[in-house]
Formats: structure tokens, sequence, C-alpha cells
């Protein structure tokens, strides 16, 4: 399927505007400004667009400890974004969601989730109201290929295959599970997807290096969910992450020119870029403005977040019970 350049643009842009939020992170978290811990998403962009672009508000999308990338793709305010990892007040949970547990459930965007493989059970049931409610819309449920080995994950894809949930399971394999390798944690069949796949879902496999890869494996996958009585399906995108599990993480475990050899050859800003202009869709100075352009808006949320109210006292007691 052949992008517009608008669409291509904006896909372009989006990309962008989560590598330079988590870059901007990467820097601002060694003042010590910044509490709490912080996994950064960058190199894993083309999966969390790749899939977002394709979604209404209507749909729902439940998200990981890793989950900026999904919260922005989704379209989250990038200034409330920042005001919440910042804990202000003025952010998108009041400053008490932070890092971890971002949502904006007016955005479709149920919630990020600090428990490894917490989130499945989630979007099956957010995938059963789908079905009920029939009009076609998804719940998706994004995964590392740690979550994949929890039971909390099993059980949600058996509840989803028995309910004919309009669920679907993304795993996005960045090969290591916080500090140990995938081929070392994953049993004999190193295919994540198939896991899914022996409870009786279809099952996709992508390039999450490549943001086109992912863009029509997940029209495909969404093609399918989105008919009634299909049911579930998974997919496994294979992709990169630059930073450590989490912030301050050395990184020991990586093998020597591990990390300069997949910045340089499985960047999927880079691979996009590539891709666009060698094929003669958009120009380098198309894509340089908006470089430009989202370092400004990068920079703009920061300086909000610096100058937003702080909490008080008082809202300690607030938020803690719902009401009807």
């Amino acid at each position: 399927m052949q992008l517009s350049r608008e669409a291509l643009l904006r896909a372009y842009r989006q990309m962008k505007v989560i590598r330079e939020f988590e870059e901007r992170l990467h820097v601002d978290i060694q003042t010590g400004e910044i509490a709490g811990f912080t996994h950064l998403y960058c190199g894993q962009e083309a999966v969390a667009v790749g899939v977002c672009e394709h979604l209404s508000v209507d749909d729902k999308i439940v998200s990981t400890h890793r989950g900026h990338g999904h919260c922005l793709a989704k379209g989250c305010d990038v200034n409330g974004m920042m005001k919440e990892i910042w804990g202000s007040r003025e952010g998108l949970c009041k400053g008490k969601g932070g890092s971890m547990h971002i949502a904006d459930v007016d955005k479709g965007m149920l919630g990020a989730n600090g428990i490894v493989g917490a989130g499945a059970p989630i979007a099956v049931g957010a995938g059963i109201a789908a079905k009920i409610d029939g009009k076609g819309k998804v719940a998706i449920t994004f995964s590392g290929d740690g979550a994949c080995n929890q039971g909390t994950t099993f059980e949600a894809m058996n509840m989803a295959v028995v309910t004919k949930a309009a669920t679907i399971f993304v795993f996005e394999n960045n090969h290591y599970s916080e500090h140990t390798g995938f081929e070392y944690a994953v049993g004999t069949n190193k295919d994540i997807a198939s896991r899914a796949e022996a409870f009786g879902m279809k099952v996709w496999r992508g390039d999450g290096t490549d943001f086109f890869s992912v863009y029509e494996t997940m029209r495909e996958v969404l093609d399918y969910v989105r008919v009634p009585g299909n049911g579930p399906a998974a997919v496994e995108f294979d992709t990169e992450r630059f930073f450590g599990h989490f912030e301050g993480d050395p990184q020991r475990y990586r093998g020597p020119g591990e990390l300069d050899r997949i910045r340089e050859m499985r960047d999927c800003l880079k691979n996009f870029r590539k891709s666009v202009t060698d094929a003669g869709l958009l120009e380098h100075a198309d894509l340089d403005a908006l470089d430009a352009e989202v370092l400004e808006v990068i920079e703009e949320s920061v300086r909000q977040a610096k100058a937003a109210d702080r909490p008080t006292a008082e809202d300690v007691l607030t938020d803690v019970y719902i009401s009807y």
C-alpha cells in the first residue's frame, strides 16, 4: 500500500517526536530532577507508530513499563506527557502516574503498567467489550519478549480465544528481558508468535525496525480482527532498544560493538529516511525541517514541565476512590 506524502510526513514526525522525547529524558534524568525509574523506548519507534497509525480514538491500547512511545503514538499530548514524568499536577495523570503508569482514557490509552505481562488481561477485557459493542473496534496489548514467559499472558491469550475477544497481542521482541537475552530465556522454539498460535489464534510476523513492514503487517492483522467472529490475533515484531532496561543500566550484558551495530544498521528512523528518499517520495530537506520542528516541540515541553505546578500535600487525598 502506497502512503500519501502527508501520511509519510506524519509517520516520520510521530517517530521523531518519540525519539527526541526519549533522548531528552535520557539527558535530563541525569540531573536528578526526574524521580522514579524510567524505561526508554528509543529504537522501537516504528512499532508504536506503525501500529497506532491505523487506530482511531475508540480503539484501545494497553502499554508496558516502556510505554512513552505507545502513549505518544496513540495521540497523548506531548506537554501533558512531559509534565507527568516531571511530576507536575498538570500532567496527564496529575503527576501521580509518572513514567510507568501514564494513561489517557480519552485517547484510548488505557494505561502503562509496571508489572510485566499485566497489560494482556486488561486488553482482553477491552477486546470483549469491543466484541459486544459490535462496531469493529479492537484492543491491543503491547508486550515484550519477557512478557511472553508470564502466566498472565498465557492465561490472557487463552481467554481471548475462548471468548473470541477482539484483541491483538503485539510482541515487541527487543532481544532482552531486563538483562537476559531471549535466546537464553525463551524455550527451544525461539519464535514467540508461535506461542500464540498454539492457543489457536492467527499470527503474523514483521520487521520492527522497518516502519513499512510494521504498517503493512498491522493492516492485515486489523483487517482480520475487525471482522466479527474472527476473534483475537498476535503479531511479533523483531526490534531493538538503544538504551538499557532502565535509566542507569550499564548494559554490561551486551556484546562488544553491539550497540554501535544496531544503531548503525537497525535504526528505524534511518531506515525510514533511506527508504523514502531513495524512492523519491520525500526529500532530505522535508525530513530535516521536521527534525528542527520536533526539537522545538520537545524543548517547549521541557520548559512547560519545569515551570508547571507541583503537587500539594492535599493532593495525596484526591483520586483515591473512584466516584460513579
